[in-house]
């Protein structure tokens, strides 16, 4: 990937948004695995928005795998929850189990995600 150097503004900028992205989607993350915090759905939207809105503004950047990995994830992460439903109609025990691990999965990739941003290095098979 040819990087293109950026410019100071634009590099705060990019890191401004990423942060807040990461932020709202640690709070989903976090919220899926507290019982009764499922406020989660509208700060995810609203992530997701964020990262689709923003996601043309780093291409050639190191950000630019940011929001793939982001987005991805997202994506990623309604399928399993969607594909499981079926578990919580039939027997709530293994939908429940399969929601956590899609849910800790979810806080995997959030973090591990926050920490290589915070380093100033690409993440994932975007990179």
């Amino acid at each position: 990937m040819n990087q293109v150097p950026l410019d100071p503004q634009q590099l705060q900028s990019l890191n401004t948004v990423g942060t807040i992205s990461y932020i709202l989607h640690l709070i989903v993350a976090i919220g899926a695995l507290v019982p009764g915090g499922q406020f989660g759905p509208v700060l995810l939207i609203v992530a997701l928005v964020i990262d689709l809105v923003n996601r043309d503004k780093a291409q050639g950047t190191w950000h630019a795998s940011h929001f793939g990995w982001r987005i991805r994830t997202v994506i990623i992460a309604a399928v399993l929850y969607v594909v499981t439903v079926p578990l919580w109609l039939l027997f709530i025990f293994p939908g429940w189990i399969a929601w956590a691990l899609i849910s800790v999965w979810f806080l995997y990739r959030i973090v591990s995600g926050m920490v290589a941003m915070n380093k100033g290095l690409p993440i994932g098979d975007a990179t």
